[in-house]
């Protein structure tokens, strides 16, 4: 999904900009010209429409995920159209059993277990490979391997019946008072933490630092975390957050916005790409619950709304 995957990152700050940003205090909305207020909202909207788009119809959209198996304490899942198997896929296409796919690490083994059985990876058939996070194909259908910590594999289809529920997606009007250029308040020893999950798993995140930042004139904070899982690339850096709109205007877990790094140094916070979890649309996610810390008691009126999937 273009906005979201996703989603959807920065590095800590180093030498003067980190001695910078310790002694800044709160950053008041990015000032911008009439020709460069109009051009961000052009993005922001174009953002928008691509989100929409992709929710709709893409094969790897939240509405395609039909189905998701937990490892749990098993090492080793098996896929196929037989009933017996951990993950039964019954398409066309598929044998009885198909695959069977083990955590190796921050990784995943997938071999075929039927001799007219394969898979493709990168759009190559093969019968064997070693793959991290990643997704691969299974026929039409194609399969998600999800580690996060806590392994999972989720089933797409391109034919799900969930796409008929499609009703797009809600946002506030964009609203640039929203939109900061910040430093980020360096945690001099960035320390470890625990951020809760919707499936009750305990993901580890490493807390990076602090945005603050003045909504209405007042100040505020969010903590910025990177999670310490398979996938996660090193300067990926998250914001989860609830606001006053949460459970009104905006979906009740809370929402995310990420990170940019910008080239002068300072970081990109938007709350007009704040987005809402895969699983305020689909229960085969797992998705990070924010934080008391992260809970505003103003309202973030800018961004992604609630479009009620749930």
């Amino acid at each position: 999904m273009p906005t979201r995957s996703g989603r959807w990152s920065c590095a800590l700050l180093a030498g003067v900009t980190a001695a910078l940003s310790a002694s800044a205090g709160p950053t008041g909305p990015v000032r911008l010209s009439k020709a460069e207020a109009a051009r961000v909202t052009a993005q922001i909207e174009k953002d928008r429409a691509q989100a929409q788009a992709w929710l709709q119809h893409d094969p790897a959209s939240y509405l395609a995920a039909v189905a998701r198996k937990d490892f749990g304490s098993s090492r080793a899942l098996t896929v196929g159209s037989a009933a017996d198997n951990d993950v039964r896929v019954d398409a066309s296409g598929v044998a009885a059993r198909h695959l069977r796919v083990t955590v190796e690490g921050d990784a995943f083994r997938v071999q075929a277990t039927d001799p007219s059985a394969s898979f493709t990876v990168k759009d190559q058939d093969v019968r064997d490979a070693t793959v991290g996070p990643s997704t691969i194909g299974l026929g039409r259908l194609s399969l998600r391997l999800s580690h996060q910590g806590f392994p999972a594999i989720i089933v797409f289809d391109p034919g799900s019946p969930h796409f008929k529920e499609y009703k797009g997606l809600k946002y506030f009007p964009v609203d640039l008072s929203y939109r900061f250029e910040l430093p980020l308040t360096t945690n001099p020893e960035p320390d470890t933490i625990i951020v809760m999950s919707t499936r009750g798993n305990q993901r580890r995140a490493l807390r990076i630092g602090w945005c603050d930042f003045l909504v209405g004139g007042r100040p505020y904070r969010l903590e910025a975390v990177r999670l310490l899982e398979p996938g996660t690339g090193e300067d990926d850096l998250s914001v989860f957050f609830r606001d006053a709109t949460s459970g009104k205007d905006t979906y009740g877990l809370g929402r995310y916005v990420d990170l940019k790094k910008l080239s002068n140094g300072l970081y990109l916070l938007d709350f007009n790409a704040a987005y809402n979890p895969a699983c305020a649309f689909s229960d085969h996610y797992n998705c990070p619950v924010p934080s008391k810390a992260n809970t505003l008691p103003v309202a973030i009126r800018a961004g992604e709304m609630d479009a009620h999937y749930h």
